[in-house]
């Protein structure tokens, strides 16, 4: 089942200044923020010093509405205009997999649907109308 939708804006390393700028101009709460150097380690990928300190995933609550906030990877491409994303929830791997595969027609996949460490089943594809998306598929203990 599809639990939701909301904004989600990628920046280029000034994550940290947009949650604070967004807390504030929009009255919002941090739910949470995690940074790059917070993720797991793993021996097949290191965390450059230049990334430790960006966003790898905020949630804010403005009223009743989720706005999610991250960076990019250094060196990862990064254009003016592509900056806001559509996240979506869905509370099921196999009906990811049916939306993902859905979206991705006339589209073009970013990154596969893939199991991370917060999702057994996570992806990005842009759709044939050059939205983004990310789906995410949440176990039952996520928000």
């Amino acid at each position: 089942m599809i639990l939701g939708i909301n904004p989600y804006l990628v920046l280029d390393g000034n994550g940290q200044d947009a949650v604070r700028f967004y807390e504030n101009a929009l009255d919002a709460k941090v739910e949470s923020i995690q940074t790059f150097g917070e993720m797991p380690e793993s021996p097949e990928f290191s965390i450059p010093v230049d990334a430790k300190d960006r966003v790898l995933h905020a949630h804010l609550k403005v009223g009743n509405t989720d706005l999610m906030i991250s960076d990019t990877f250094p060196g990862q491409p990064y254009q003016i205009g592509s900056q806001v994303t559509v996240a979506i929830r869905i509370n099921d791997v196999e009906k990811s997999k049916e939306v993902f595969k859905k979206l991705q027609e006339g589209g073009q996949v970013v990154m596969p649907l893939q199991e991370t460490f917060w999702s057994p089943s996570y992806g990005q594809v842009t759709d044939k109308f050059g939205v983004e998306w990310q789906i995410s598929t949440l176990v039952a203990d996520n928000s």
